[in-house]
């Protein structure tokens, strides 16, 4: 059997390196021999699987933000109580580091919308999905009768999601008395105020 990597392997090799690039020179700063070096291959070889380093760019970025999205819809739909739901989706939206490359790799992005419209455009589609994603636990959860909202679910989803980012930064930027626990219970406090629940997990 040929030892040879398929070109969708290669491709999947590339993102990771421009990944590994951003977060070395920024998504301002990086150039393809960057991307190059991190994938150990020529430039001619980067720009035969993606003739445009922009387009390869872009693919990181959102290999990036699939975490914070479709593997969290991933985690919580293996479970069905709202409240697991809830407790797991607000743990898995928080850096588990300063170091986070993640988050690292989202701040980068974050400081490159205003000046790229596709940037902005990414940032702006995660933050709806993630928006939808509460919404959704929220409202099953209060037509079950497991929470009281004390506002629309539209409102206190925005809400947690505007804390995960805000708490996120703080720990990125390590702050000495907020990590990702520290920040979890915060945010949960501002959850059981407008849940009407005390949100505990289930023994």
């Amino acid at each position: 059997m040929s030892s040879r990597k398929s070109r969708a392997d290669r491709r999947v090799d590339l993102i990771e390196a421009a990944r590994r690039a951003i977060l070395r020179h920024g998504t301002q700063g990086v150039h393809l021999n960057h991307v190059a070096e991190e994938a150990g291959l020529t430039s001619g070889a980067v720009l035969y699987h993606y003739p445009d380093l922009s387009e390869l760019l872009v693919e990181a970025h959102h290999a990036g933000m699939e975490r914070f999205y479709e593997l969290r819809v991933k985690r919580i739909a293996q479970c069905s109580d709202p409240v697991q739901k809830l407790l797991v989706t607000i743990r898995s939206g928080l850096p588990v580091g300063p170091d986070d490359p993640g988050v690292r790799l989202l701040n980068e992005l974050g400081g490159a919308a205003a000046r790229k419209r596709v940037y902005a455009v990414l940032l702006t589609t995660l933050y709806d999905r993630q928006v939808a994603m509460y919404q959704s636990i929220l409202d099953t959860g209060a037509a079950l009768g497991v929470f009281t909202l004390v506002g629309d679910s539209l409102t206190i989803s925005r809400n947690l999601v505007a804390l995960e980012d805000a708490y996120g930064y703080r720990i990125t930027a390590r702050h000495p008395v907020i990590g990702p626990g520290e920040a979890a219970e915060l945010i949960l406090s501002y959850a059981r105020t407008v849940t009407g629940h005390a949100l505990e997990p289930a023994s």
